[in-house]
């Protein structure tokens, strides 16, 4: 009785349409998102408590275990994330359990047993030191809450999709205290597109949820940045070349993470042992290093504010690598945003490291080439400049970050645009879409042009024009002068009733038809297809020479728009 009470008034309040009525569904989304995170983080502290009694850092945690404990931990907490994601495959149906598919090309419904079983997967997986970020569980329950409730009040698909996004940008910001970065996370990565009609709403989403998460006792933000030095002119260069290589090594990462996962599918281990293998592997090298388990979180802090020697940096960051790819390639649920940040950030510290070693009286401390890494390298990774030059504004807050922030950015962007990697799978369809139809506007006529095969001269008569409409079901032939220029057209409904001295030229229509010249482009070509509505337009050779090559059908068109969509989308055919 209650939930039917909660459904009603759900459906009434979203009756009033328009924007101001959207911006309040969009307070109410940043709410719930929130609150989706609160109890993940709540979740993640239950059962760091009933692992090991306490909650907290999960490398603190690693360290004052036993080295055998170390392994077997990591090793059973993937086999139990395993078995949940099992039980997630039988209750899996036609509804993309993923939040950036319900956005970008579903219809907004997330599915609900998917997505707590799955979340559930990802807690045992972190919880037990896997090298993974929770932040992928938190903005897939954020989104999962709009969905619920956009669906109570039975919103249209295009509301609906809004409104996910508005959760999945409320959960960014529980996730990152960065309120604008997120909502331009959605915008730039999930929906391609930059328009204010869906920007306000999540803008507003990614406020609601700040202002609740600050309102939340013992908060603080995830990464506490030191105060950004300022930056003299010739330093900038440096950062430059920081860009370079956040830009190069980069996609070097991600080609790494799908080897990982490659070669997990290959093994055709059930989920449950790929799981454990991999949270195996992180255990093993934990041994050595336990700065290996968890996001990064808290080593990210710590070369922020306490110097590191390059060697241990240096170690870190290649077995940190090493752990993340175990992890995320044994098929672990969670976020590889965390992670990417890490990369950056000791990538960036290293560097910073080598230069200052160089000019120690000319360049800032290490730190600032990691905060300035951090978004270079995430960059990188995403194609999203925009969202990663406003996340590390907003958790630094410091205009002094903004001009080597910017240029690194950009610079790293370059790089990766022509690789086809991403670390989002729907950037990678985006870019397959973009390449897909710009080799449509670069199919020429000139390789569809067929014979025409119902062309007659100035001079043809009534007796021979009808003889070509008895063979051909035709309602046109095409008119040539005596040098096969092309002149125009004669109808069938000419015909009737002309007398039988009628001849081509006096019956002749010459713009009856648009022209199509092999130079045209596929969808120029399919712009004069509008213009006639017609199965075939004559081909000639330019319209200042309008010499007839032949014709082109309207099915060689759609016969083209075919064949390009299976090259470039094999998987829509299958």
């Amino acid at each position: 009785m209650q939930a039917t009470r909660l459904t009603t008034f759900l459906q009434r309040l979203g009756r009033p349409g328009g924007a101001p009525a959207m911006l309040l569904w969009a307070a109410l989304a940043g709410l719930l998102g929130a609150l989706a995170t609160i109890v993940f983080r709540d979740g993640l502290a239950l059962m760091q408590r009933l692992l090991v009694g306490h909650s907290g850092s999960l490398v603190e945690m690693a360290a004052a275990l036993p080295w055998p404990v170390r392994i077997v931990l990591p090793c059973a907490g993937g086999v139990v994330a395993g078995l949940f994601l099992v039980l997630a495959k039988r209750w899996a149906d036609a509804t993309p359990p993923d939040y950036m598919e319900a956005i970008a090309s579903g219809n907004g419904q997330v599915p609900v047993p998917q997505t707590l079983l799955r979340s559930a997967s990802s807690l045992c997986t972190i919880a037990s030191g896997g090298s993974i970020g929770r932040e992928g569980s938190m903005v897939q329950l954020a989104a999962m809450a709009a969905s619920l409730i956009g669906r109570c009040a039975r919103f249209d698909t295009a509301r609906l999709r809004l409104l996910v996004a508005c959760g999945a940008a409320a959960g960014i910001t529980s996730a990152y205290n960065a309120p604008i970065a997120s909502a331009f996370f959605v915008t730039e990565i999930v929906l391609g597109t930059i328009a204010m009609d869906s920007l306000a709403p999540m803008m507003v989403a990614s406020v609601m949820a700040n202002i609740t998460m600050r309102h939340m006792p013992n908060y603080k933000p995830t990464y506490e940045m030191p105060p950004f030095p300022d930056v003299t002119g010739g330093e900038v260069l440096l950062f430059a070349l920081l860009g370079i290589l956040a830009g190069l090594t980069a996609p070097q990462f991600l080609r790494l993470l799908a080897t990982a996962r490659r070669q997990f599918q290959k093994s055709a281990l059930p989920l449950p042992a790929r799981l454990g293998l991999g949270g195996l592997a992180v255990g093993i090298i934990s041994v050595w290093l336990p700065q290996v388990w968890g996001n990064g979180y808290s080593v990210v802090n710590s070369l922020l504010h306490h110097p590191w020697a390059w060697e241990a940096v240096l170690a870190i960051l290649v077995f940190k690598v090493l752990a993340t790819l175990f992890t995320v390639g044994s098929g672990a649920v969670g976020g590889i945003f965390t992670p990417t940040l890490f990369v950056g950030a000791t990538l960036g510290y290293l560097f910073g490291q080598g230069v200052h070693a160089l000019l120690p009286e000319l360049t800032a401390a290490p730190s600032a080439y990691a905060i300035v890494g951090m978004a270079a390298f995430l960059t990188a990774a995403t194609g999203a400049p925009i969202m990663a030059i406003l996340m590390i504004f907003e958790m630094t807050l410091s205009y002094q970050v903004m001009l080597p922030l910017m240029l690194a950015c950009v610079i790293a962007w370059l790089p990766g645009r022509g690789t086809g990697l991403s670390m989002y799978e729907i950037t990678l369809k985006r870019q397959q879409e973009y390449q897909a139809r710009a080799r449509l506007r670069g199919t020429l006529m000139q390789d569809l042009i067929r014979p025409a095969q119902t062309v007659v001269a100035q001079d043809a008569s009534l007796a021979r024009m009808m003889d070509m409409f008895r063979a051909h079901p035709v309602k046109y032939l095409y008119v040539v002068d005596a040098n096969g220029r092309y002149q125009g057209v004669v109808a069938l409904r000419d015909l009737a009733g002309a007398p039988e001295t009628t001849v081509a030229a006096e019956v002749l229509q010459r713009d009856q038809l648009p022209l199509i010249t092999p130079e045209m482009a596929l969808d120029q070509a399919s712009n004069q297809f509008h213009q006639h509505h017609g199965e075939r337009l004559p081909v000639v050779a330019s319209l200042a020479d309008p010499l007839l090559l032949g014709v082109v059908y309207k099915t060689a068109l759609l016969d083209a728009y075919t064949r390009l969509s299976r090259e470039e989308f094999p998987g829509l055919q299958s």
